[in-house]
């Protein structure tokens, strides 16, 4: 029973996702609102969107969380990577890491510079294809444990692969990101926390149930829960309250 429990909940911010991509691909929204959907389906540590620029021959982040060298990696480096040959295989559906032959993990600098520095150990790379077929750009997800095996959220995230290619080829090109100040954390968000993180950290300070927390974020009480798990972790601190200090410390606070 608690299998299928997982699976609907699973399918639920699938569908979330779908409509944060349909939305940014109209316009209406930008692509990080479809990375905050996206933490629903895989939790991570770091992920980012980006779009390929077949002009300049890089990537471009539309959105991201990752810290600033792994960014630069992931733009301008990763599509001369040994792997990025076999993510770039439209048959394809995503390369997970824990499924790369351990010779091409050998021979990435992406995995051996970059990846490995950070604690990774598990995640995906997922090459983007628009309708005609063209290379559109890739979504990026790591994460620092080990998931479970098997995993329902591989076969969603591929499911997923046509709405956020929509989305990524519909995106104008950022501006430039600026420097970060002494200090500041990397991902340009307070702890290094993911934009879906922030919400539920910013709902902590209204002292809001983990039930009224999933109802205004439209999710369900257990994710809510894993969420300010990981918050925690992160800023480490021990409690919820601690966190939603800390929260008000940073001036984020939740909306009516």
């Amino acid at each position: 029973m608690a299998a299928q429990h997982d699976t609907a909940d699973l399918l639920d911010s699938a569908l979330r996702v779908r409509e944060a991509a349909m939305s940014a691909t109209a316009g209406a929204t930008g692509v990080d609102t479809v990375l905050a959907a996206l933490s629903d389906v895989v939790e991570h540590d770091h992920a980012s969107l980006s779009r390929w620029d077949p002009e300049r021959r890089r990537h471009t982040t539309l959105a991201g969380s990752y810290p600033e060298d792994a960014t630069a990696y992931i733009e301008t480096r990763l599509h001369h990577d040994p792997v990025f040959p076999v993510l770039r295989s439209p048959a394809r559906g995503g390369l997970w890491l824990r499924d790369v032959p351990a010779h091409l993990l050998a021979a990435s600098p992406g995995f051996q510079d970059v990846l490995s520095p950070l604690g990774i150990e598990d995640g995906v790379a997922q090459c983007l294809f628009a309708a005609d077929g063209r290379y559109v750009g890739m979504l990026n997800i790591s994460v620092r444990r080990p998931r479970r095996t098997p995993d329902p959220a591989r076969a969603v995230v591929t499911l997923l692969t046509e709405s956020l290619a929509a989305a990524v080829a519909s995106c104008d090109a950022p501006p430039p990101r600026k420097a970060t100040a002494p200090g500041q954390a990397e991902t340009g968000r307070p702890g290094g926390l993911s934009p879906r993180e922030l919400e539920v950290l910013a709902e902590l300070t209204t002292g809001r149930t983990n039930r009224q927390i999933a109802e205004r974020l439209y999710v369900t009480p257990r994710t809510v829960g894993t969420h300010i798990e990981h918050i925690l972790a992160k800023l480490g601190v021990p409690n919820r309250a601690a966190a939603a200090a800390r929260a008000a410390a940073w001036g984020v606070t939740a909306s009516p």
